[in-house]
Order: C-alpha cells, then sequence, then structure tokens
C-alpha cells in the first residue's frame, strides 16, 4: 500500500450545504483532497491552526495529554479508505514499544495530528479513487461533487453538484499561502 504525505491546505466552507471541507495537499505535487467535516471538528482544527488556546481542554486536547500520560507517542494518522462515500483512517501510536492502531474519522485524526504534530498520511487508492480529488490547476472545473450536510467526513455523492450552477465563482481559483484558513468560527 502506498501513502502520500498531506498537509493541512485550509478550511473552508461548502457553498451549497454549508459545511466546512478540510482540503489535504499532497507535499510533494499540487493534488489536493477535500473532507467533509462536521462543524465542531472543523472548530477544533481551525483552533490549533490559527494557535487559539481555548479556556478548557477540548475533546481533542484531552485526547493529546491522556496520550501523554500514559506515555504513548502518536506516530501519523492515515487516511486509509474511502468506502461507499465515507473517508476512514486510523490513528499510528506507540507505546511501550508497541504499534498501536485505533480506528478513528478523518477529521478527529487530523485534530489530533495538529496537536501532536504528526505527519498526516493518505492510502494513494484513497486519493485516486476519490472523484473529489482535485489539482491546484483544476480548482475551477467542473466536479459534479456535492455534501449531504448531515455527515462529517463524507465524500459528496456522484449524483449531486457540489458548487451549483455557477461552479466557477465559488471554488477559489488559488489558495493564498499567507492565509492558513478561510473557515471562520
Amino acid at each position: 500500500m502506498i501513502e502520500v504525505e498531506m498537509k493541512i491546505r485550509g478550511l473552508m466552507m461548502d457553498p451549497t450545504a454549508n459545511t466546512p471541507i478540510v482540503i489535504l495537499k499532497d507535499v510533494v505535487s499540487d493534488r489536493m483532497l477535500p473532507i467533509w467535516v462536521g462543524p465542531y471538528e472543523a472548530n477544533a482544527i481551525a483552533l490549533e491552526i490559527e494557535k487559539s488556546a481555548p479556556q478548557r481542554p477540548m475533546t481533542h486536547d484531552l485526547l493529546r495529554n491522556l496520550i501523554t500520560q500514559i506515555g504513548a507517542t502518536v506516530d501519523r494518522i492515515v487516511v486509509t479508505d474511502l468506502i461507499e462515500n465515507t473517508f476512514f483512517a486510523v490513528i499510528e501510536m506507540t507505546i511501550d514499544g508497541k504499534r498501536m492502531m485505533l480506528d478513528s474519522r478523518p477529521s478527529d485524526a487530523i485534530a489530533l495530528a495538529l496537536r501532536v504534530d504528526c505527519p498526516i498520511f493518505v492510502n494513494e487508492e484513497v486519493i485516486n479513487s476519490s472523484r473529489n480529488t482535485i489539482a491546484a490547476g483544476d480548482m475551477d472545473e467542473d466536479d459534479d461533487e456535492s455534501e449531504d450536510a448531515e455527515s462529517d467526513d463524507e465524500a459528496p455523492d456522484a449524483d449531486d453538484d457540489l458548487f451549483g450552477d455557477d461552479d466557477e465563482s465559488e471554488w477559489p481559483d488559488d489558495f493564498d499561502d499567507d492565509v492558513s484558513s478561510d473557515y471562520k468560527m
């Protein structure tokens, strides 16, 4: 299984469903992978991107603190699969010299990865099979994708139109490197 290292390119809102999207970008190419996430997970990701510290620990902070307290380390997270429009991920950890893999939603794994500063990987087959995979130069092309606003970490159904009738006006032509997130909390 070939895995591709990716970085968080940003957060944005799906203009049709008004649902947050995490954009992952391949570190060695222009390929990008959008993953629709829930509002709470998007907020947790945005807080960490912006380095805003809440007054009390959020769930992902609690998880990081627990992992640290039991002497484990998070080695990396991997988006492993895309089944029936739902993304799957694992958190790979080491505790007492033993490797452990925890099943996770990609949004939770990404929020944790930001907090522990570990790499994010995506299985090459997930990138290839996702009809939502985009190249930086293709961001204004017709995507024929959409999102069910009720679920997170799901890819849109192929029959839905993600950006309505005017695709080019909603999907940004390029991401500004100086802005880590367009998502507003």
